[in-house]
């Protein structure tokens, strides 16, 4: 079929400039709470270095959003605070290897009415405490590795009475920070914030109390042709994004844990 002339130069036209925009794409991005800050300054620095790709964030409980991505919910990437539950994802056929440890966490008290600097785990049987906030066990993993402190310190019984549960450790600070709970157990990489640093210290909980907070992230299976999910994957793994990562309180490797 023959084309009109003015046709004919309209295709070619598109054909010589057709712009990196027509590959844009944008990913759904699941992340853990406790990437909150972190993530708020990462994102922009993508965006930046990739113009041609959007990011849509969601963030929550590592659980939950593993139980969604099971049951087909549309995310192009999950980032974790628990490296098992990316594995599970690819041992199910919801998610693509390799699962890639991008962090590890650290947990600490932390309060708004007292400095908790000069706190420690034993501090929390005292009887002004009368609500201790911790993040659900059963699905958020720095719920499970605050659970097993309490247990390594031999006061997971003793506390029972007094413990309130966040939905995720982002909802558990706000617990703490509202004064719903007198103090808590959060992620370091919360309490490092600006605006949560100026109400009060913290104590770091030693390492050895619990099992790693190893992070990592894994492309969905949903998510495997995503231009803009296998740029950021990369982007995570850049000196940059690896310095905002530590400046918000994350180690890079094992040894490295802060």
């Amino acid at each position: 079929m023959k084309l009109h002339p003015f046709l004919n130069l309209l295709l070619a036209f598109f054909a010589v400039n057709a712009s990196p925009l027509s590959l844009a794409e944008t990913a759904r991005v699941a992340a853990a709470a406790d990437l909150r800050f972190a993530f708020n300054e990462l994102l922009p620095l993508f965006q930046k270095n990739n113009p041609t790709h959007q990011l849509e964030l969601i963030m929550g409980s590592s659980g939950k959003f593993m139980q969604q991505i099971e049951n087909g919910a549309p995310f192009d990437i999950f980032f974790s605070a628990d490296v098992n539950y990316p594995k599970k994802l690819v041992a199910s056929g919801k998610a693509m290897a390799p699962v890639t440890t991008y962090a590890f966490g650290r947990i600490v008290l932390w309060s708004a009415k007292v400095d908790a600097s000069q706190l420690s785990l034993a501090s929390l049987a005292r009887p002004e405490f009368r609500k201790i906030a911790i993040a659900a066990p059963e699905h958020a993993p720095y719920g499970a590795r605050a659970r097993e402190a309490l247990e390594h310190a031999g006061l997971w019984t003793t506390l029972q009475g007094k413990l309130v549960f966040g939905e995720n450790i982002s909802h558990t600070a706000q617990l703490i920070d509202s004064q719903a709970a007198e103090v808590g157990i959060i992620a370091l990489s919360l309490a490092m914030n600006d605006a949560l640093k100026a109400k009060g210290g913290y104590f770091l909980i030693p390492a050895s109390s619990h099992q790693p907070l190893e992070q990592a992230f894994v492309i969905t299976r949903y998510g495997q042709s995503n231009a803009a999910a296998r740029a950021f994957a990369q982007f995570m793994g850049t000196p940059e994004a690896r310095q905002v990562m530590q400046r918000h309180g994350f180690g890079i490797s094992i040894e490295a844990r802060p």
